[in-house]
């Protein structure tokens, strides 16, 4: 799985401002996955685990960040029938770490339109956390108007920390069946089932067949590349 910068994605054609990106999205094999949740919850460090295999103990605000990988497009949809690749084709995933802050709601909602998925993420050591995605779902819901073929996965970060631990398991799938999400709890700190949320995640699209391969040399290569709207922190 290759990693690329954005200045790679200019010159190759492939990454264009988000004004212009909208129209042109599904005219080509780029996937988008947007990560959304509060501030400390620990979705960057999920993000920068999978595509780095790196874990920050200190709290790094994000405004937003753009990361950008490779993985193989096994098959798609095509007219409603099911389309196998061959061994060589590949979809460009790119996953945008949002800010926390909810202090650019305009950037949000642009966000949500071009997204094809979505990852929720809320810390189990804060009820907090959870309740404050309430306004993005109904965003999210808003925006696209129906969840019926939108992958979505609410994510309990942080299980690790028991002692600290404010949600159980138990609510964070009542409130994702209440979202009609599918749930998952996860640990960017030890590395527990972060993988699996994003080939989880992409396993939900019913139009397309996509298998995550990632190799060390690949996590090495990871660089990230962001696009800093704004001088404000989370």
């Amino acid at each position: 799985m290759d990693f690329c910068s954005l200045n790679d994605l200019v010159k190759q054609n492939i990454y264009r401002p988000f004004f212009r990106f909208r129209h042109e999205v599904e005219q080509t094999n780029d996937y988008r996955v947007v990560v959304v949740g509060g501030a400390a919850t620990g979705k960057s460090s999920l993000v920068l685990r999978f595509v780095r295999d790196t874990f920050n103990e200190r709290h790094i605000p994000t405004v937003e960040d753009v990361y950008c990988q490779n993985v193989n497009l096994v098959s798609h949809q095509l007219d409603g029938e099911v389309v196998s690749c061959n061994k060589n084709s590949v979809c460009n995933l790119q996953i945008v770490d949002t800010t926390g802050s909810y202090q650019f709601p305009a950037m949000l909602r642009l966000n949500i339109s071009k997204a094809h998925a979505f990852i929720m993420v809320y810390s189990v050591t804060s009820r907090q956390s959870l309740e404050e995605l309430r306004p993005t779902w109904e965003n999210i819901l808003e925006i696209k108007g129906s969840m019926e073929n939108v992958p979505l996965m609410l994510v309990g970060n942080k299980c690790d920390e028991t002692d600290a631990r404010e949600l159980t398991a138990k609510e964070g799938e009542e409130q994702a069946r209440q979202w009609s999400s599918h749930f998952m709890e996860t640990s960017a700190k030890t590395n527990y089932k972060v993988k699996e949320l994003f080939q989880g995640l992409l396993s939900l699209d019913k139009d397309r067949n996509m298998t995550i391969v990632q190799a060390e040399s690949d996590r090495q290569r990871g660089s990230r590349h962001s696009l800093k709207h704004s001088s404000s922190e989370e």
